[in-house]
């Protein structure tokens, strides 16, 4: 969310780092390790001592500036740790949350809120790319130009708590989850660039038919006028900073909790509970979410034959009950074939009710 070298800089692995510096990495590595949940949640966030560098988001990071660079852009946005993913309105750069700089903050990440965003590192170039689209758009004041807002719309059109999207909508790209494109014009911009700037999307054949193609095409139109440029805005700010961020990671979960509605029950609570059991006789069985993780693409395959629906549209439906089910504790209590089945009719069903109710309203 919207919130200069040209030369690609040196990744400098942990065995890199000084040796003080190695030092210090491992000394807050090693504390945070031994540390309890509820241990963790009465630290202060500007007290976690985190760093970007020597993390795999170093490499990640790296990885996005060469992209950028083989698309003729001499732009480069700053990083900062902070509370969550966002690029601030006047400032061309990135915040990426705290957790993904420690493994054993993304397991605490994961307990809190059932996800860890940006947690592999496919879903965290997804994660950058799409901020990279509100970063260079504030560097280069695009959202100024009569063509943006001819394509996109205004960027002054205030941001909604919650949208409610709709699935079938060709008018607009498939990047982030739950159509995240459809919830203000900025979000537009920054994930139609995204699925432009990643390297073999064959954007071009994958959009050819939707109107959202002439959007790529605007948005490939507007970085070949500023291929080679320097930015107009080039502020090295950053914003809420982890180290100026005094409030403990409890608060910062019960307020992110309630925001998502994560302790609110969901539309699948029921269907879910009569396939799966939380009973105690079946404590030692699969989890109910992992053996929606493993059939998952069989799931996408069978139920888009029956629905003819997009595996994307799909996925929605079976990620959200994947998140249910963790949260519920379900696991197994019948046969796997017997519940694969129904499974695959449960999703169907849900798919068809999602598309016919146009989606759900997701909070922002």
């Amino acid at each position: 969310m919207p919130g200069q070298k040209s030369r690609r800089t040196r990744v400098a692995l942990p065995e890199q780092l000084p040796l003080a510096r190695q030092k210090n990495v491992q000394e807050a590595d090693d504390q945070l390790l031994l540390l309890s949940d509820e241990e963790l949640l009465d630290l202060r966030m500007c007290n976690l001592k985190l760093t970007i560098r020597g993390t795999n988001l170093e490499k990640r990071i790296a990885q996005l500036n060469d992209e950028l660079a083989a698309r003729g852009l001499k732009f480069k946005p700053h990083f900062w740790l902070s509370e969550d993913w966002f690029s601030p309105d006047d400032v061309p750069g990135i915040a990426i949350p705290f957790y993904l700089a420690h493994r054993r903050l993304m397991r605490l990440e994961r307990k809190q809120l059932l996800d860890v965003e940006g947690g592999t590192h496919e879903w965290c170039m997804k994660i950058l790319r799409h901020e990279t689209g509100h970063a260079i758009d504030t560097a280069f004041r695009l959202r100024r130009r009569a063509l943006y807002r001819k394509v996109f719309g205004r960027s002054s059109e205030p941001y909604p708590d919650s949208y409610q999207p709709k699935p079938s909508s060709r008018n607009y790209v498939h990047h982030l989850e739950m159509w995240y494109a459809q919830s203000h014009p900025l979000e537009d911009f920054a994930e139609t660039f995204a699925v432009w700037l990643r390297p073999g999307s064959r954007w071009r054949a994958r959009y050819r038919n939707w109107p959202a193609i002439k959007k790529l095409e605007t948005v490939d139109e507007l970085m070949s006028s500023i291929q080679g440029k320097r930015p107009l805005v080039r502020s090295r700010a950053t914003v809420d900073p982890l180290s100026r961020l005094r409030k403990t990671l409890r608060t910062h979960y019960q307020r992110k909790r309630t925001h998502y509605g994560v302790d609110l029950p969901s539309v699948y609570d029921g269907d879910l509970r009569r396939l799966f059991s939380a009973d105690e006789a079946h404590r030692r069985n699969m989890t109910a979410a992992a053996f929606l993780t493993r059939i998952r693409i069989e799931l996408h395959r069978t139920v888009s034959k029956w629905t003819g629906q997009y595996a994307y549209t799909i996925d929605q439906v079976v990620q959200e009950m994947i998140e249910r089910c963790r949260e519920l504790n379900l696991r197994l209590g019948g046969s796997i074939e017997e519940t694969k089945r129904d499974a695959m009719i449960l999703v169907a069903v849900r798919t068809t009710n999602f598309l016919h109710e146009g989606g759900h309203r997701v909070a922002i």
